[in-house]
């Protein structure tokens, strides 16, 4: 049967699949989007940095153009007036004089050593800060990248400002180790910023969560599913659904689950005390009138109409009690039906078994059985089932071969299942009845009794020894096992029952 759509989302194990489909997918699909206001806050981060750049060196410039040694001199001094308020201030000084020559340091803020102010030079130099000003004195490059500077620790250069003179190329450079600067997302690739990383870490604690629960769900539902099979294969002992459930809130579920099986088998068990019952009841009347009769035939003598009117009660006296015995034999049905332990049922033995002694209690010369079975075929079921499933399929084969007929009974095993198979040579089956011939209180077999009074031709009379019980029960016992059972008219002739079974785990 076709599936529709509810029923594919219906499982929680696809629910989980999605789950972990939207987990995978939404940080891709946000990303991008996050990561793009990010840039845009950073350009206003560098654009902000880059004017405060220009503005400490337009204040430098009047005394940078001068480049006198009273110039120089205040240099420093108004460097360290200007640092104190802001950034980390830098200035270096390349001599148009020199052909060739390095940048060299003229004054910083904070005040550092020669050798401190050295090792950042050869930083920048590695990291090719100060080659991005053209022989122009043009600045080329960008800011807003990070740097180690010579105490190891992290610096953000903000902004690099050239100011070209007649004396040569002054470079400005402010940087920012304050924990607000580094807190952005400058100088860095977006996923390492704190934000993005404290939001993974939430992220993944909220999937880490929602998996956990639907798995736990899953596993409780696994865990029932388990028992469930093991309570109706008769494996599961004293165990129950409240004792192997670890949720809580399944709880009830699982006590529910408890007072239902003990619900199913105590009704088994009301079923086979009722068939036992009333098989009883009955019987003990019948038993009575037919001990009543034989003083009636002695009266009766030689009378026709009095022995046709025993004969007919004798026979009403065999059908009621045959009814009586398929009754019984339907209720012990239902019952196994509701509760049946199955197990490993080594088939290829019982088959075996079965078909000898069937061959044995019939004459040969009236009919016979011929068997291909399949070494070492055991399936999952219960042998009383099984067993019971057999008798009624060669029962019935026999009652509609011919005489000298061949029953054949064939065992093969097929893919995951055993296909047990029994056919004879008989009338075969109508074909708008082989549906109906698994019904219950079905019976095709029909016999001429005796010629009723005033009538010179015979009734139909149904066989007492078949009530259309026989194919009911096999199909409920397949089933119960977890099986399929068909039937066909063989085409040379004769009709076939087949059943599947499932084969049972290594």
């Amino acid at each position: 049967m076709a599936r529709t759509g509810a029923d594919l989302w219906r499982p929680v194990s696809v629910k989980i699949v999605l789950a972990l489909v939207m987990f995978a997918t939404v940080p891709f699909l946000v990303y991008d989007q996050f990561r793009a206001a990010n840039d845009q806050t950073n350009r206003l981060l560098v654009a902000s940095s880059e004017v405060q750049g220009r503005l400490i060196a337009e204040a430098l410039r009047p005394r940078l153009e001068k480049a006198d040694r009273e110039a120089m001199a205040a240099l420093a001094e108004m460097v360290g007036r200007l640092g104190g308020v802001g950034p980390d201030i830098k200035l270096l000084f390349r001599p148009a004089a020199v052909p060739g020559a390095n940048f060299f340091y003229v004054a910083s803020a904070p005040r550092v050593s020669a050798a401190w102010l050295e090792g950042e030079r050869r930083e920048f130099d590695r990291l090719g800060v100060l080659s991005r000003l053209d022989a122009t004195c043009a600045h080329a490059g960008t800011v807003g990248f990070r740097y180690t500077n010579p105490d190891g620790a992290t610096e953000l250069l903000t902004s690099l400002t050239a100011i070209s003179t007649a004396a040569g190329c002054w470079v400005v450079i402010t940087a920012d180790h304050s924990s607000d600067a580094l807190g952005t997302g400058l100088g860095q690739p977006y996923w390492r910023t704190a934000a993005v990383r404290g939001a993974t870490l939430i992220y993944l604690a909220m999937a880490v969560a929602v998996l956990a629960l639907l798995v736990q769900v899953w596993v409780g539902l696994r865990r029932f599913g388990r028992l469930a099979r093991a309570l109706r294969t008769g494996d599961a002992g004293r165990s129950g659904f409240a004792a192997s459930n670890s949720i809580p809130e399944l709880t009830w579920v699982a006590g529910e689950f408890d007072r239902l099986v003990d619900g199913l088998r105590a009704s088994a068990e009301a079923l086979r005390f009722a068939a036992e019952e009333t098989a009883h009841a009955f019987k003990t009347p019948l038993g009575i009138i037919a001990q009543s009769l034989e003083p009636l035939r002695r009266r009766i003598g030689d009378d026709p109409r009095g022995l046709r009117s025993l004969e007919l009660i004798d026979r009403s006296l065999e059908r009621l009690d045959g009814l009586v015995t398929a009754a019984r034999a339907l209720d012990e049905t239902l019952a196994d039906t509701i509760n049946p332990p199955l197990e490993r049922v080594p088939l290829s033995d019982l088959v075996a078994d079965l078909v000898a002694e069937y061959s044995e209690a019939h004459d040969p010369a009236a009919i016979r059985f011929a068997a291909g079975i399949d070494p070492g075929c055991v399936v999952t079921g219960a042998s009383p089932l099984v067993e019971v499933v057999l008798q009624n399929l060669l029962d019935n084969a026999v009652s509609f071969s011919p005489a000298g007929g061949t029953i054949e009974v064939g065992l093969r095993v097929r893919p995951k299942v055993a296909e047990l198979s029994v056919a004879d040579q008989g009338p075969g089956v109508a074909p708008d009845t082989l549906e109906r011939i698994f019904s219950r209180f079905v019976s095709l077999r029909e016999s001429k009794g005796p010629p009723a009074p005033g009538q010179d031709g015979g009734m139909p009379v149904k066989s007492p020894a078949h009530f259309g019980l026989g194919l009911w029960i096999v199909r409920r016992n397949v089933e119960v096992m977890g099986g399929v059972v068909a039937a066909e008219n063989r085409p040379d002739g004769g009709f076939r029952v087949v059943v599947a079974l499932p084969l049972a785990e290594p």
